[in-house]
């Protein structure tokens, strides 16, 4: 991560601009958001032993449409706004908590849909039959894997909003 550090009166080569970090935060949460469920779909095909490179073009079939059903989903809740109106994340008294909490339900409500419209792409690619507990079983596992992945998210922006001095 990079931490930024804004001297009004000077810039050096290791200064970034708030404005150019508030541009940056919706793609390193898109990038987390993908890796995170990368990791996710690999420890899901690794608990069945699936982990040669042969199931690739298999983990390619829930991935894909995972990460379609999750993009197409998430801004709807607002979870690429960034907010940086609001309290840090982790500030003392009800705004922090609140705010974690609020981001939680917005990730866990997004991927209550994300899953199942990942499973019903992922029927159409493979010509199979819907199984209704590996829709629950995605969503749910895909939404801890993102709950933790944007908490850590909004960890990391409250060190960078103390690091940074407001204009």
């Amino acid at each position: 991560m990079i931490f930024v550090e804004v001297d009004r009166r000077r810039c050096s080569k290791s200064t970034i601009h708030p404005d150019t970090f508030n541009k940056m935060k919706n793609k390193i949460l898109i990038l987390g958001d993908i890796l995170t469920l990368l990791i996710v779909t690999l420890i899901g095909f690794a608990t069945h032993g699936e982990t040669t490179i042969s199931f690739m073009p298999r983990m390619l079939t829930t991935f894909i449409p995972l990460l379609i059903g999750w993009f197409l989903l998430a801004p709807w809740f607002g979870l690429f706004n960034p907010t940086p109106t609001q309290p840090p994340p982790f500030s003392k008294g009800k705004w922090g908590r609140w705010r974690v909490a609020t981001e939680g339900a917005k990730v866990g409500l997004a991927m209550l849909f994300a899953g199942p419209l990942a499973v019903v792409l992922r029927r159409l690619i493979l010509n199979a039959p819907i199984i209704p507990i590996f829709a629950v079983v995605l969503s749910a596992t895909s939404a801890l894997g993102m709950m933790v992945w944007r908490i850590i998210y909004l960890i990391l922006y409250q060190v960078n909003s103390t690091n940074q001095v407001s204009h």
